[in-house]
């Protein structure tokens, strides 16, 4: 029982995580729709100014090609990908938060998708945050796997109980 109890927890934690994380992707699609991209170009000299004092800061540097690349970066893709990623998230996990037992299935593949877009990704931009991201994504799946059976169990015995 209290295996259940930690599990269904650390589920709502997760779900909880990625509805902030949709709703903060969210966010950022719609300030990259309405903000141009030349308007970040301050950020670069920001961490040009803080390589200068340290020319070994791991952090300014990767903060220097994120930058780099959100002033070169076409701002309609973007902002669609995280606007459309975002909205997804939120979504899902408010659903989930519902128990709507439809959404289990819908949430395993929709993370799972993402899971493999995520190590596609990194085959070309060996960014380790998203092997960490896909780490988490997939124990949210996890997570989300198991609940779902957990819910399908208890929704089933009630519905026996209720029959008989």
């Amino acid at each position: 029982m209290k295996a259940n109890w930690l599990q269904h927890n650390a589920f709502r934690a997760g779900i909880t995580a990625k509805g902030f994380d949709g709703a903060l992707e969210t966010l950022g699609g719609i300030l990259l729709w309405f903000v141009k991209p030349s308007s970040f170009a301050w950020l670069e000299t920001f961490w040009l100014r803080v390589l200068a004092q340290n020319r070994h800061d791991f952090i300014a540097v990767h903060m220097l090609r994120m930058s780099e690349r959100l002033t070169s970066s076409d701002p309609v893709f973007a902002s669609f990908y995280l606007l459309s990623h975002g909205l997804i998230k939120v979504i899902l996990a408010v659903v989930l938060w519902m128990n709507e037992l439809w959404a289990y299935p819908l949430a395993i593949a929709v993370f799972s998708a993402f899971c493999v877009y995520q190590v596609y990704r990194f085959t070309h931009t060996h960014s380790e945050a998203l092997i960490w991201l896909t780490v988490f994504d997939i124990g949210v799946v996890v997570l989300t796997w198991r609940e779902y059976r957990l819910q399908a169990t208890a929704r089933k015995a009630l519905s026996v109980s209720v029959s008989d």
